[in-house]
């Protein structure tokens, strides 16, 4: 399907966090219950993508829709001073390993979707120009076939909010030539600040490094670690 979309979309795949079904360090269950987005650590908590991208003064939550499938909860927001529009999609913790390969395929331009909003068609998954993948690294746990080929030529940016992203994502995004915008050398919290703030400077046709700059200081803030830390765990391109 050829798609153009007029506005800059982002469309952010979160894996909720989940204790039983994903390899992570066992929290409370409220905050981890991956079929519950209510709560989640990533999604209902403030500092999931829900919470915070609807307190923010930047964004307009335009409509929440529930679902009985693996996308337990989707939302569609539009920037109140640009011509962008945000997808968040809140995917069952026990999905992970389709949450990263729907992640990949978009990515890669094989995986190409619309959504009716704001009295628009707005293009995602390939059809967007930015990417995003917030959750656990499921890569540490499964291995994915190499079969994210870039399908149209185009390339599209990625942010990959995850622990260790870079060493266990790289082969993935390089087969489907995408931009690494944001993406991380080791473990961290993968909250919406850092997201939220990158995406500000992506809108605001900021250099790579300054978006990279940004989601820095962002998780040097919520994280109470010097922005040298956070600049070293958060790194931009191949």
């Amino acid at each position: 399907m050829t798609y153009t979309n007029t506005a800059k979309v982002i469309h952010v795949f979160v894996a909720l966090c989940d204790n039983k079904y994903q390899g992570i360090v066992p929290v409370p269950k409220a905050i981890f219950n991956g079929q519950d987005p209510e709560t989640n650590l990533y999604w209902g908590c403030d500092n999931g993508v829900r919470t915070y991208f609807k307190k923010s003064k930047d964004w307009q939550l335009l409509s929440k829709r529930k679902t009985k499938g693996l996308i337990m909860e989707r939302l569609v927001f539009k920037h109140r001073s640009k011509n962008a529009y945000l997808i968040a999609d809140a995917w069952d913790g026990r999905a992970i390993e389709k949450t990263t390969e729907d992640f990949l395929f978009g990515c890669s331009g094989q995986l190409k979707d619309t959504v009716h909003a704001d009295g628009k068609v707005i293009g995602i998954g390939g059809n967007a120009q930015l990417l995003a993948y917030i959750g656990h690294d499921g890569l540490m746990n499964f291995r994915l076939a190499d079969k994210f080929h870039n399908a149209d030529g185009k390339t599209r940016d990625a942010i990959i909010l995850t622990c260790i992203s870079k060493s266990y994502f790289k082969p993935y995004i390089s087969t489907a030539k995408a931009n690494p915008l944001v993406w991380t050398t080791g473990l961290m919290c993968p909250e919406a600040y850092t997201l939220h703030d990158a995406i500000t400077g992506y809108l605001n046709n900021e250099s790579q490094q300054q978006v990279r700059g940004r989601a820095a200081a962002a998780y040097a803030k919520y994280q109470k670690c010097s922005v040298k830390v956070a600049t070293n765990l958060l790194v931009a391109g191949l």
